[in-house]
Order: structure tokens, then C-alpha cells, then sequence
């Protein structure tokens, strides 16, 4: 599991393991995003598997899958609601870290400034910069 930091609220990473949970609570987690849909890849453990390990750890977990019909506004919001109400810092992942860093800058458009929210995700490693006539919006 290669963590990567957007900022204090909020690290991304590509698949993670059931037992890369306690790592995460370890490291001070209070809440999983899962935003890579179930079957994606036969070396994908299930949904199921990490939401199991989450709550056996005391972690909430959320499932907020991106598939291949694209970003939506329920996918923007749900993340938006799991970020704002959660009491710490939230891990997001998918397959690679970029559909949970993109929906993690949509859902900040209009929070923060379009160049913030693109230099946070450039400095974790992620390129936004295409999203930012969205990001400029409410």
C-alpha cells in the first residue's frame, strides 16, 4: 500500500488488502472510501472483504464506487457528505488513486480555490489540472 498524502483530511492510494486496515487505523484513519466497483480485476478482494476488516477495526467504511460510467453528481456529493462528516482523517482508494483524488476535487470545488485544490493533487502525484473549469464551480 503506497499512501498518498492530499492533505491533513484526506490520502489516497490505489488497492489496498484487508490486512492493510490496521495499517490504517494505525496511522490514524477514522474512515475507508472504496471507489473502485467490486470485480474490476480477479486480484481485487471484494468490497465486502475491506468493509469487514474496516468495521472489525473500528473504522467507518464507505462505498463510493466510479465505474465506467464516469463521475457523476451522487458520486461528488456522496464523497463530499463522507469527508464533511467525518471526525479525522479518511482514506480513499481505488485502482490506482486517481478516480478517489478526482472525486475528492470535485468535491471541494468551490471550497477552495481551483489552483489549491490542483496543487494539493499534483503534490500527492495526481494530475487535475483538467478538471479546472469544474473546480472553479459550485
Amino acid at each position: 500500500m503506497e499512501l498518498k498524502r492530499i492533505n491533513d483530511h484526506v490520502s489516497v492510494s490505489g488497492q489496498i488488502q484487508p490486512e492493510d486496515v490496521k495499517t490504517l487505523k494505525d496511522l490514524g484513519f477514522v474512515a475507508i472510501v472504496n471507489n473502485r466497483p467490486d470485480g474490476e480485476s480477479p486480484d481485487q478482494p471484494d468490497g465486502a472483504e475491506i468493509e469487514a476488516a474496516a468495521k472489525a477495526a473500528g473504522l467507518a467504511y464507505h462505498a463510493i464506487p466510479l465505474g465506467r460510467e464516469g463521475v457523476n453528481p451522487d458520486l461528488v456529493n456522496a464523497t463530499k457528505a463522507v469527508l464533511e462528516g467525518s471526525d479525522g482523517k479518511v482514506f480513499c482508494y481505488c485502482r490506482s488513486g486517481t478516480r478517489s483524488t478526482t472525486l475528492w476535487a470535485l468535491s471541494q470545488a468551490g471550497e477552495a480555490p481551483a489552483s489549491e485544490i490542483i496543487a494539493q493533487a499534483a503534490e500527492a502525484g495526481y494530475d487535475m489540472s483538467h478538471l479546472a473549469g469544474y473546480l472553479g464551480q459550485k
